[in-house]
Order: C-alpha cells, then sequence, then structure tokens
C-alpha cells in the first residue's frame, strides 16, 4: 500500500489514528481536542487505506447522526457538543469525496446507497451559497447568513467533492444536472478570475496548489502552476511551508503538495517531499503537526494531529498508485468531467 513505508510502519500510523477516535465515531485532530468534520473525513479515509473499516464506518455513521436538517455541519465539535457553530462550505462538501473512497475501496453498494442522502443533503446546502458568477462563498453564520466572500482553496476542493458527489449519484442511478452545471461555473471561475473571485490569500501553500490537486488546473497548466511559486514555499529538505512568510513546514501540507505534484505528472518532486516529511514522523508512528525553523523545533509543541498522519496515509496510497483508492486526487479522468464552459474559437473564415 505505501511508498516509502512499509507495511508495518503504515499499520502503526493508522494506529494512532484510531486509538484517539472517540466511542460516537468522533476523531478529535489530537486528545482532547476539537473534530472538524473536513479531517475527520481526512482521517476515516486513511482509516479505510489502512484496512480499518469498522473504525471508517463508525467515522462516517457519527457524522450522519449529527448532520443538521438542512445537509450542514458545524465548523467544530468536541466530545460534548459544538465548539464552533460556523457552517463551512468546503468542510460540509468533503462527505461526498470520503464516501466516494469508501466505495472505491470497499464496493459496498448498500453501504453508498445509505450514504448517498447524507451527501445530496450536504452538496445541496453547499451550492445554496454558490454565487451567480460560480465561486463558493466561504461559509454561512449558524443565524443563516453568509459569509460575504469566497476562498480559492475552498472553491477548488469543492470542486473535486462535486466531481465524487457526481459520482455517486450515477452509482446510485441518480442524475443532477444541477450539479453537473453548477460544477461548471465553479471549475470556470477558478480557472479565469482569481483575486476577482476570491479572497487574497497568496501568503497560504494550500491556494498555490489546490487548484492542481482538485484537479482543476492539469497537464501543462499544472505544471506551470507548480513550478511558478516551489521557491516561495518549498523548504528544500524540510518540506512546505503553510505560510510562504513564515518557516514553519508542515507535515499535511507538504503531504497534500505530494498529491498534487502526482496529479501535474512530476512523480520525482512527490517522491522527494514524501521522503522529507518522514522527518517528522515520531516512534510510534504519528506526525508532528510542523516544525519551525531556523530553531527546527515542533510547533506546536510536541503536537502530532491525527490529520497529518491521515495526510502521510493518503500521500502514501497515492505514491504505491496500486489500490483501487490510489487515484482518487491525481487521476482524475476517473472522476466525471465538469463540462466546459470556455468559449469555443471558431476557425477563420476565407
Amino acid at each position: 500500500m505505501a511508498a516509502l513505508l512499509s507495511r508495518a510502519e503504515a499499520d502503526r500510523t493508522a494506529d494512532t489514528i484510531a486509538a484517539l477516535q472517540l466511542s460516537s465515531g468522533m476523531i478529535p485532530r489530537f486528545a482532547g481536542g476539537v473534530a472538524d468534520p473536513w479531517n475527520h473525513v481526512e482521517a476515516a479515509m486513511a482509516l479505510t487505506v489502512a484496512g480499518r473499516r469498522a473504525e471508517a464506518d463508525a467515522a462516517y455513521e457519527w457524522l450522519a447522526r449529527i448532520q443538521r436538517p438542512d445537509g450542514s455541519w458545524h465548523q467544530y465539535y468536541t466530545a460534548d457538543g459544538v465548539d464552533q457553530d460556523k457552517l463551512d462550505a468546503n468542510t460540509i462538501a468533503y462527505i461526498a469525496t470520503g464516501v466516494w473512497h469508501h466505495w472505491l475501496c470497499f464496493g459496498d453498494a448498500g453501504y453508498l446507497a445509505e450514504m448517498w442522502p447524507v451527501v445530496q443533503r450536504a452538496l445541496d446546502f453547499v451550492l445554496g451559497l454558490q454565487t451567480p458568477r460560480g465561486e463558493i462563498l466561504w461559509a454561512r453564520h449558524a443565524d443563516g447568513t453568509p459569509w460575504p466572500f469566497a476562498l480559492l482553496t475552498g472553491s477548488s476542493s469543492i470542486s473535486h467533492s462535486l466531481r465524487c458527489g457526481l459520482a455517486i449519484a450515477h452509482a446510485v442511478g441518480e442524475e443532477r444536472p444541477s450539479w453537473e452545471l453548477a460544477l461548471a461555473r465553479l471549475v470556470h471561475t477558478v480557472r479565469h478570475y482569481g483575486h476577482d473571485a476570491f479572497a487574497p490569500k497568496d501568503r497560504w501553500a494550500m491556494d498555490w496548489y489546490y487548484p492542481v490537486l482538485a484537479g482543476v488546473l492539469t497537464g501543462s497548466e499544472a505544471r506551470a502552476r507548480m513550478a511558478s511559486r516551489r521557491r516561495l514555499f518549498v523548504h528544500e529538505g524540510e518540506g512546505v511551508r503553510c505560510v510562504s512568510n513564515q518557516d514553519w513546514v508542515t507535515t499535511a501540507e507538504t503531504c497534500e503538495c505530494v498529491l498534487a505534484y502526482l496529479a501535474a505528472g512530476d512523480q520525482a518532486a512527490a517522491l522527494e517531499l514524501f521522503e522529507w516529511v518522514q522527518r517528522l514522523r515520531e516512534p510510534d508512528g504519528s506526525y508532528l503537526t510542523g516544525r519551525a525553523f531556523p530553531a527546527d523545533v515542533s510547533y506546536p509543541d510536541r503536537e502530532c494531529s491525527t490529520y497529518s498522519a491521515a495526510a502521510v496515509l493518503l500521500a502514501a496510497d497515492a505514491l504505491a498508485g496500486d489500490s483501487p483508492t490510489s487515484g482518487l486526487f491525481v487521476d482524475l479522468a476517473a472522476l466525471p468531467a465538469p463540462l466546459d464552459l470556455d468559449p469555443v474559437e471558431e476557425p477563420a473564415r476565407d
């Protein structure tokens, strides 16, 4: 399963995630910490690729139980309830990616049908935040008031989740033409509108690589995007900076960037980053959230997070390329393609 990780090493990493899962199915970021639905799904996918179906099922069933009637989830949860009540569109949409990933791994049609209403309600809520131009606004307040701006990373990730949602719809015999059109508008906006549509977050690495990771930019455009800001975000020999003006290398950003390089067809760069991130591995198989330089100290201090461990396992799966799930983020031909809204140039007439 894992490139550059032995089976035993990958199993130890999965153990560190499973050990923190609560009896409810919730997977907190770390012991005593909050859970957010996006990172919770990331951890569930890691448990899936590690063959921990019971734990993965429990994670998705927790989300199904706590889903709000409008299809959303709150931003943060504790073992006792809601910690932060914002309704983040990208966080909500990610359930579609997780459920499709589960189907790719286990092929359980009954489970897919059971989770389909959960996915449908979530994506319908998210698309209620789409602007006429196509971007998805960041979130709603708990009272329903939308945030006034969209994020490039979030909208890119949502485009991938929508493609997964369409794949689920087709698999269960449903059609969602409104989702197809919404996806086309979203992809067109991400490709062409930049700061006109999205809040300026150029200092964040995710805004650099997510349009590639999500499959919005492909081929030569993807390769050019990855080359354009590598010197700004990659700390050579260590990993990817979360923010360009801070020498804080994080496990999650580095592993997501592994996926982006694979999606762009640069296996060598992906392998190199994955090798570097092993410096953040702890003896028990967990991964530090990040390290700060030049002091070379863990930051937050000694924090090991479930989402960091999950990102490593998903990157390892993609690098190995030998499982039913390994192509989900790097071979997007396996997902329904977005409709092309770019104008067609007519040939010149004599």
